[in-house]
């Protein structure tokens, strides 16, 4: 094959010596646009499985590589006066310009034709060739030139970022986190030769011009950094390389092939520092592009298996880079958190990361975490700590044994309202499976309030001694804690059961509410729009509603304002269309929800905590957004609700959310870690290390389970067991089957 190699960095180069090692006859060229000895940065990272691709690639380059590695195990994170390590992780680093000589010599020594200092102007000088590589970097001329086809996404991030080094060796790979008169700064450095380490800061943009540092020049900003870090530096000096301010970019195309053209590298895509993996990612495309070529077949098919190799793996590691590179953009967020739950929170950041591969890392760091967590709690001291889900919380005077909780989900199971024994088994089997808190499915609080003509309800005075009946089992036979969700089911309600169809009734069917008179479904029944006499039939039904739960012994109240039931479509642009004081404005939108809430917290003991669920988004342009949720979360936290309850979407049949594992996780953080108050959070949390993960780095305080508790009602139960925590209770009927203590 005749190729040429767009670009010489680590993806060009490393490809080019794979073909010609696999077959001398390749005419391999490299066009680099830089001199042999010019490169900007300063080190690469790789881990340990990284470093196994390239030693089963090319044996001869990874030996020279990894004899200039700088290797550690540990991170380090200094923050509010404490540096706490983690051990175990495995990383290396070498000079970016170290890797390029190793590259360089290893290319031309297996006959591959490197020049340097030449520009590529036209494409039509390649029209012999059978491949074009593209690995000219983010600001690709390759794929400028096919855009319409590779279809670029290219997004800012915000924080700024400059590239430094320094003369300062770092024994691990070290975050710093520093807060001045100008606001925060956060640094990610590390070792990567005997003489010296990278040293990049990064802040966010308010705080970069509070500091004057857009206008400084290139030494006003070493000046300025070394003193804000001269307690990490030692007296060492910061080092420049062209180092300026910039904005991280994050490069995705939606194909990475066209005719005999591919992408590689950060030509196709990036993602962020603070993960370390764009080098890695360069040179494995390398890695998988020359092992599809060698198999022989056709190039399009070569081209496709590598994309659809590459793509996907690419996409889950960028997901995890923009989770990491947001946390850091909005690390303010976390500035009041005590340094060990701020320290795992970094750690946690992105998710691939977790409380349970920790432990398997650095079992000590884990330990004294999981000491520190109970010990902010009323849990009794236990040696070894602790798991983070089994220790208690506590809302006003309601204690929970707990972090897990039973979500609230509808049986469609009762007649006119009133729970039956579906409901006694279905619950009470949570409560004795271990949870700390069972909720009840959504309860309305009126028969036209229903969503189906079987939902639970609690608008009769004969529903209050058939609940009783379930929430004494509760109370008698194990240590869980039972809520009760009431909920109107507004333009959503009268319909079929959902595994009928879930269609709006023909026959029975009930009027139906809303703020403003927009069906569910295009061609569904049209609400009324509420007036003030509707406003104040509604409000009275929780009221009244509230006080028969209290009645019925309940320990906790949540309020649906989600989902797009009733009173979430108020709190919606994309279902409130009103133009009196309960539209309009966020703030207009949030009255009548916060006018209902108001009455029922009268209304309900003071002693009992109130939830309400709450939206983190409607996944719609022109819908509800987290920045209304925090604003709503701090509305509801002045007026006395004790917890939020973080859910998302359902508003509208178009608002589908992104699904993913914990994929709700990031709205319960924000709105826990913005508007201080506690939360709750849903959505596709299955694991107990996600649990353990998410509670310990204060992105939630209950984790709320759905599905597993469906399919295994013992979940708390058989987490206890699985991480070998003998202090939760067991209901004495099951004694026999707890593991005997080791």
């Amino acid at each position: 094959m005749r190729i040429v190699c767009v670009g010489g960095g680590p993806a060009g180069l490393y490809f080019a010596i794979l073909m010609k090692k696999a077959d001398p006859g390749h005419d391999v060229e490299v066009l680099e646009r830089n001199a042999p000895d010019d490169t900007f940065g300063w080190g690469v990272v790789f881990s340990d499985a990284t470093l196994e691709n390239l030693e089963e690639a090319d044996a001869e380059s990874y030996r020279e590589i990894a004899g200039s590695f700088a290797r550690w195990d540990a991170i380090d994170v200094r923050f509010g006066g404490r540096t706490i390590r983690s051990s175990g992780h495995g990383f290396c680093g070498i000079a970016r310009k170290r890797l390029l000589q190793i590259l360089q010599r290893r290319a031309e020594g297996l006959g591959v034709r490197v020049r340097y200092r030449t520009e590529v102007a036209d494409l039509a000088a390649f029209r012999g060739h059978d491949l074009v590589v593209a690995a000219d970097g983010v600001n690709s001329l390759v794929r400028k030139r096919h855009a319409d086809v590779f279809r670029p996404k290219i997004e800012s991030g915000r924080a700024k970022y400059i590239w430094l080094g320094t003369t300062r060796l770092f024994d691990a790979f070290t975050f710093i986190v520093r807060e001045n008169d100008h606001g925060l700064f956060q640094v990610h450095a590390y070792r990567f030769d005997e003489r010296t380490s990278t040293f990049i800061v990064e802040c966010d943009e308010e705080s970069w011009r509070r500091a004057r540092l857009d206008r400084a020049t290139e030494k006003e900003c070493v000046t300025y950094l070394e003193a804000l870090f001269a307690p990490e530096l030692h007296g060492h000096a910061l080092l420049t390389n062209r180092s300026l301010w910039v904005n991280f970019p994050t490069v995705r195309n939606e194909t990475w092939r066209h005719g005999n053209v591919v992408l590689m590298g950060d030509a196709a895509h990036t993602a962020h520092f603070s993960i370390g993996s764009g080098t890695k990612l360069a040179m494995e495309d390398a890695i998988a592009l020359a092992a599809r070529l060698g198999e022989r077949r056709a190039l399009d098919d070569a081209l496709g298996a590598y994309e659809a190799e590459r793509l996907p793996a690419v996409t889950r590691l960028q997901r995890a880079a923009d989770e990491s590179r947001t946390w850091f953009e909005e690390i303010a967020r976390y500035r009041g958190m005590e340094p060990p739950q701020f320290t795992f929170a970094l750690m946690t950041r992105s998710r691939k990361v977790t409380h349970g591969n920790l432990a398997k890392r650095d079992p000590g760091y884990v330990a004294s975490l999981d000491r520190w967590f109970a010990s902010r709690t009323d849990a009794a001291w236990a040696e070894p700590p602790r798991p983070p889900m089994f220790t208690p919380f506590r809302l006003r005077e309601l204690r929970l044994e707990n972090r897990l909780v039973c979500s609230p989900m509808c049986m469609y199971s009762s007649a006119d309202g009133a729970p039956n024994d579906w409901h006694l088994v279905h619950l009470g089997a949570r409560a004795v499976g271990g949870a700390g808190l069972v909720i009840a499915e959504m309860t309305d609080v009126s028969r036209d309030g229903r969503i189906t003509p079987a939902c639970a309800g609690m608008y009769d005075p004969a529903h209050v001694p058939a609940w009783r009946r379930v929430v004494g089992f509760v109370h008698a036979n194990s240590r869980a804690k039972i809520g009760m969700q009431l909920a109107h089911a507004g333009r959503k309600g009268s319909c079929r059961l959902p595994w009928e169809d879930g269609l709006p009734l023909e026959e029975g069917a009930w009027p139906l509410l809303a703020p403003s008179a927009i069906p569910f479904l295009p061609w569904g029944p049209v609400p009324k729009a509420m007036d003030r006499a509707d406003m104040d039939a509604v409000r009275d039904d929780f009221v009244r509603a509230a006080r028969y739960a209290d009645e019925a012994g309940f320990d906790l109240l949540e309020l649906h304002f989600a989902h797009g039931y009733l009173l979430a479509s108020f709190l919606s642009p994309l279902t409130n269309r009103r133009d009196d004081v309960y539209g309009g404005s966020a703030s207009n939108r949030m009255r009548f929800p916060v006018e209902v809430f108001d009455a029922v917290r009268a209304a309900w003991p003071f002693e009992k905590p109130i939830s309400v669920r709450i939206s983190g988004s409607d996944w719609l342009p022109g819908g509800s957004t987290p920045d209304d949720a925090v604003e709503l979360a701090r509305m509801l936290r002045v007026h006395g609700c004790d917890i939020l309850d973080v859910s998302s979407g359902y508003t509208t049949p178009e608002s589908i959310p992104e699904f993913a594992r914990c994929y709700q996780t990031p709205f319960s953080d924000r709105v826990r870690n913005e508007a201080g108050i506690p939360t709750m959070t849903v959505g596709a949390i299955t694991t107990l290390d996600e649990v353990n993960s998410i509670v310990a780095a204060g992105r939630a305080d209950l984790c709320v389970l759905a599905r597993p508790h469906l399919l295994d009602p013992h979940w708390t139960m058989r987490a206890a067991v699985a991480q070998g925590y003998t202090g939760h209770p067991w209901p004495t009927q099951y004694l026999p089957a707890r593991p005997m203590p080791r």
